[in-house]
């Protein structure tokens, strides 16, 4: 009944590379519960992805400076030093992608992401050249959970849902996908993500031991 899986779609942020931008903030906070608040109520999840669905950084940043006068400075370092936020590779993460791609599987990305700090990714991680495409947000207009970005990269990419398994840190993003008929994988960490690849048979046990990741 079920449709053998031959696509794999991977969210990147938090699967593939790790993110948080607590690890610039932790340097310019002494006071850890003025961070989290800083980054509750000032720089949030919401602002930030509005960044991610392809506002300007520069139009972001002077509209919450004329809000928060008082923390101009640190949110002009959200921009300036972005790059901090970011951690290295999940390197247990892109073994599983490098045995993928070993197997001939096919290998998508779909990511929230602002279009100017993407590059960074892409100049820092060569793995990102292993997909046949990436679908990043930022060009797009468009931003996870919308089914629209979703059903943009299968129309583009010509990918059957039935036959897509999609891979992200969030969950109502996995739920989103499964509602357009892919299969859905919450990740939390990449053994977990292992057993489910395994299950799908599109790893298998001795995959561990020959990737050389």
């Amino acid at each position: 009944m079920n449709k053998p899986i031959d696509t794999v779609i991977f969210d990147l942020g938090n699967v593939l590379i790790a993110w948080d931008p607590r690890r610039l903030f932790r340097q310019l906070f002494d006071d850890e519960a003025e961070m989290e608040w800083f980054l509750r109520k000032v720089c949030n999840h919401a602002w930030n992805e509005q960044q991610d669905a392809g506002r300007p950084w520069l139009e972001g940043v002077a509209e919450l400076q004329a809000r928060f006068p008082d923390y101009a400075p640190l949110i002009d370092a959200y921009r300036l030093r972005w790059v901090e936020t970011l951690g290295g590779a999940i390197e247990g993460s892109v073994a599983l992608l490098a045995e993928l791609k070993a197997r001939g599987v096919r290998l998508l990305a779909l990511t929230n992401w602002s279009q100017e700090t993407f590059p960074v990714a892409r100049q820092r991680h060569a793995f990102l050249g292993w997909f046949e495409g990436i679908v990043v947000s930022g060009e797009e207009r468009l931003v996870k959970p919308d089914p629209r970005i979703y059903q943009r990269l299968l129309e583009r990419y010509g990918v059957d849902p039935h036959g897509a398994l999609y891979i992200d840190d969030s969950q109502r993003n996995v739920e989103a996908a499964e509602a357009l008929g892919m299969q859905g994988w919450w990740f939390q960490h990449p053994e977990g993500l292992r057993g489910r690849l395994q299950a799908l048979g599109l790893l298998g046990n001795e995959d561990r031991e020959t990737s050389h990741g």
